[in-house]
């Protein structure tokens, strides 16, 4: 039996994208031909505040960004963080999402993962996302 994530309602996909302000985007590297570099260029044309996370850029910038080498040391509040890393990198992420204070953990299409759920919901974060991309849920809001 495969491994199916439970989304929460539309509406509630919604109202993330809507009250949120900053975004961090852990695997986004300067690749414009990467899905991740073309989410993160939709959503900061949208107005929101991109944060490039990636140990391997790390101190360069993304996008006019500075890149962070994880998410605890982004310096400010994290609303979404979208995850452009393989599936079976996601619990890692969520090891690290429980370390800040960042309200939505989010994994791009294509991308989901048991344990990663199980890490989040152990450490009570339960705004979890997971095999939808941002930008097509952003191009669908009313």
């Amino acid at each position: 039996m495969t491994y199916e994530f439970q989304n929460p309602e539309q509406a509630v996909i919604n109202d993330y994208l809507k009250k949120a302000k900053t975004i961090a985007i852990v695997g986004l590297s300067a690749r414009e031909e990467t899905a991740a570099y073309g989410v993160a260029k939709v959503l900061q044309e949208a107005g929101y505040k991109i944060i490039p996370v990636n140990p391997r850029a790390a101190g360069s910038q993304i996008l006019g960004e500075a890149v962070y080498a994880s998410l605890q040391d982004v310096p400010v509040h994290i609303d979404i963080v979208d995850v452009f890393r393989r599936s079976e990198f996601l619990a890692d992420v969520a090891r690290d999402f429980i370390e800040t204070d960042a309200d939505v953990f989010w994994a791009q299409l294509g991308l989901q993962s048991r344990e990663a759920e199980e890490v989040l919901q152990t450490a009570g974060r339960d705004k979890i996302v997971m095999n939808r991309c941002l930008k097509i849920e952003y191009r669908q809001l009313d």
